[in-house]
């Protein structure tokens, strides 16, 4: 009955809630009011072919919104319509806050980017390469690493540590999920201290430093200013870069009083191993036993990497302070050599990009979490030249456009979305927009 009732609501006409932005403002920031229209359609096309049950977007150009709306349902079952200021899982997108955290403990001098993360934790003393794996017995045999991890390597994912989820290696996500290391995002009955040792315990897929390979790097930064700030991770994020920039609705978990904010999560309606064209709540664990209600549950493991959850507006704040260089609304934050520093791509020629998740052609990646647009994969978009975002696992996307003051946000939640070029197709609309 509540499926059918999800599919009815489904088919009904998506709804269009807004925040207007006057013509002439929008005009006299170098978008075309027009031409805005275009992002209204293609969202409402995706709402009509059922790919997504909402979402909000945001734009900012020069400091000023220009665009802020929401489309769509955030609850399908009550007809809840969402509204600009609701609250997402922001999964991946959470490892440019936690990596703006490590960088602020960096210039108070409590490490160096080079230095082995052994210093630190020193289980992670003499890593093992994985060489051979039995799947029946679920043993495997590893040879000595080439050298150690260092922290620049957790910054920019190429220490070798992956994740145990469904866009990586299928043999570490194995060896990984046998062991019970976490595919982060929270865990209720662990703490960062205890699943980061069992991390250490680990293979790396490859030798730190010769491959980008995305996985739990971030969240062992994350227990990394644990131990360098002697503070609970949640407890730094708040104090230091939460409340400073005035992000007053992101969180590991969400007080009380905001959980009816939260957007509900949602997956296609898999059938015969298909999936259909339909849309369904997830109620079901996502990854490693991890309830999709996280946001609301009080737990113990807090994920830097993927645990997160926030507005477009809270988020546009955030990229707002990389495009002033680390000021915010007259305060700094971060040096300006810092903010340069974490955007300046960090993937030489020699390291190759691992297949699992598959990332664009020349890939870049800085040390704040964000992939970027460098004069070597500047033909691939109409980005900028020093152009920064990245994007979540549920279908959150998000970048910033320092020659064009841009900063653009589009919201949604579903779970492993075969539709996540709808945030490439919000980035085209948006171009499309500009007229100066």
């Amino acid at each position: 009955m509540v499926r059918s009732v999800l599919l009815l609501i489904l088919n009904i006409t998506p709804l269009t809630t807004m925040t207007a932005v006057a013509q002439e403002n929008v005009s006299q920031k170098g978008l075309d009011q027009s031409r805005l229209i275009k992002i209204d359609e293609m969202i409402q096309r995706q709402l009509a072919g059922q790919h997504i049950a909402g979402a909000t977007a945001l734009i900012l150009k020069n400091g000023k919104v220009v665009y802020q709306k929401a489309f769509g349902y955030a609850d399908v079952e009550t007809g809840r319509t969402m509204k600009t200021d609701d609250i997402f899982r922001i999964a991946s997108q959470s490892k440019a806050l936690t990596s703006l955290g490590v960088m602020m403990l960096w210039e108070e001098g409590k490490f160096l980017l080079d230095d082995p993360l052994s210093k630190y934790v020193p289980a992670f003393k003499s890593p093992g390469v994985l060489l051979s794996y039995d799947a029946q017995k679920g043993t495997y045999t590893t040879r000595p690493a080439s050298r150690e991890i260092s922290i620049r390597d957790l910054l920019r994912h190429t220490s070798g540590i992956a994740y145990p989820a469904v866009f990586s290696d299928p043999v570490m996500w194995r060896i990984y999920e046998r062991a019970g290391v976490p595919s982060g995002i929270g865990t209720t009955k662990s703490t960062l201290k205890e699943k980061m040792e069992l991390l250490a315990k680990m293979p790396l897929q490859h030798d730190p430093g010769v491959a980008f390979t995305y996985g739990l790097n971030i969240d062992l930064l994350g227990y990394l200013i644990e131990i360098w700030s002697g503070q609970p991770l949640d407890v730094f994020m708040e104090n230091r870069i939460f409340r400073p920039l005035e992000m007053k609705d992101t969180y590991f978990h969400l007080p009380k009083e905001k959980h009816s904010r939260l957007v509900s999560l949602y997956e296609r309606v898999q059938e015969e191993n298909q999936l259909t064209g339909s849309l369904i709540k997830v109620k079901h664990p996502l990854y490693e036993g991890v309830d999709a209600d996280f946001p609301r549950l009080q737990g113990t493991y807090l994920s830097g990497g993927a645990g997160l959850s926030s507005t477009t507006a809270d988020m546009a704040n955030f990229y707002m302070l990389y495009l002033n260089k680390g000021v915010f609304k007259g305060k700094r934050l971060i040096g300006t050599k810092t903010i340069g520093l974490m955007l300046r791509n960090q993937l030489g020629d020699q390291v190759k990009i691992s297949a699992m998740p598959a990332q664009s052609e020349n890939f870049q990646f800085g040390l704040g979490g964000f992939a970027l647009e460098t004069e070597k994969n500047d033909y691939l978009s109409a980005l900028s030249i020093g152009s920064f975002g990245w994007g979540g696992a549920f279908n959150t996307h998000g970048w910033a456009d320092p020659k064009e003051g841009l900063i653009a946000l589009l919201f949604t939640q579903e779970y492993l979305s075969p539709y996540f070029s709808i945030g490439e197709e919000f980035q085209v609309a948006v171009y499309q927009a500009i007229n100066q």
